[in-house]
Order: C-alpha cells, then structure tokens, then sequence
C-alpha cells in the first residue's frame, strides 16, 4: 500500500509562484499532480516517470515544473505565473503501472494524496 501526502497549498498573487510537496511511502513508476477547481472536472497537470521524465497539459506548460527526489520519495510541482484559473484543490496521484499514460486521465492512479489547496487571487 502506497501512502500519499501533498501539501503546500496557499493564497496567493496572481504572477506569483508556490512548490506542493507530495511525500509517498513510496514512490511509484509514475506520479502525478491534478488539479480540481470548484465545479469542474479533475484535471491532470503534470506527471514525472520512474527516469524523471516530465510531461506537462497544455494549460501550465512553460509555467509549471514537476520533478522528484528519490531519496526523500517527494514529488514537486513548481508553479511559476500563477493565474487566477490555476486555483483549485491539488492532489498528487500513484500509478501501479510503469510509465506514465498520455493524457493525464485520472483513472490510471490509484494512490492519491488528500489534497492541498491553492487559491490565486488577481
């Protein structure tokens, strides 16, 4: 059983940035970050492969950057030009399975974090 535990999460400018932490028990073949804004749909943005191969949705790419540290079994996301629309509930998510699937599609991951919010005001 893998265990997941994101934070991070703040109020902040628009333009600014902030880093969500997701500490796992372990780190699986492929972690994730999504996103959930109030009344839509769950959003994949960022995924990082068992090589540190990134891949990012088309909405924070050249914005946003996911990388991980091995040792400490921690996935980052680096958010940078934060935008009012980038608010929401971040979860990161675990995937059994090696590699990371194209698009982000939440019913690939099974192990999720409980969540860190993010609110960007203008």
């Amino acid at each position: 059983q893998v265990q997941l535990v994101d934070s991070g999460g703040e109020s902040v400018q628009a333009g600014g940035s902030l880093r969500l932490s997701c500490v796992a028990t372990k780190l699986t073949g492929c972690v994730a970050w999504f996103r959930e804004a109030l009344g839509k749909q769950r959003e994949g943005v960022a995924t990082i492969d068992d090589e540190g191969r990134p891949y990012y949705s088309d909405s924070v790419k050249g914005r946003f950057t996911i990388s991980k540290d091995n040792g400490e079994n921690t996935v980052y996301l680096q958010m940078d030009s934060l935008k009012s629309e980038d608010s929401g509930m971040y979860y990161c998510a675990g995937r059994i399975l090696g590699g990371c699937p194209r698009p982000i599609d939440r019913v690939s991951y099974t192990y999720w974090g409980q969540g860190t919010q993010v609110t960007v005001s203008s």
